[in-house]
């Protein structure tokens, strides 16, 4: 089974707006982390699209890990070297 390449060893804040639609990239290719930019396209990945209802700010995850995503678990301290 494919694994997701690691985009970063730390998760990245992001103030999430009520209403908007964002699309987390789970494959970890996009050059536009945490957020997909169809770098996925064959694959076995897609994104993780998601929309809130009250604006928050989160922990993104960034090794594309975690087992709530698109939100940092801390899966991030368990990953080797």
């Amino acid at each position: 089974m494919e694994k997701p390449r690691i985009a970063g060893r730390e998760p990245t804040m992001a103030d999430l707006e009520a209403g908007e639609t964002y699309a987390w990239c789970a494959c970890g290719k996009s050059s536009n982390q945490p957020w997909c930019d169809g770098s996925h396209q064959e694959s076995n990945f897609s994104p993780t699209v998601f929309t809130l209802d009250e604006p928050k700010p989160a922990a993104m995850c960034m090794c594309k890990q975690t087992k709530s995503p698109p939100y940092c678990d801390g899966s991030h301290m368990n990953l080797e070297d």
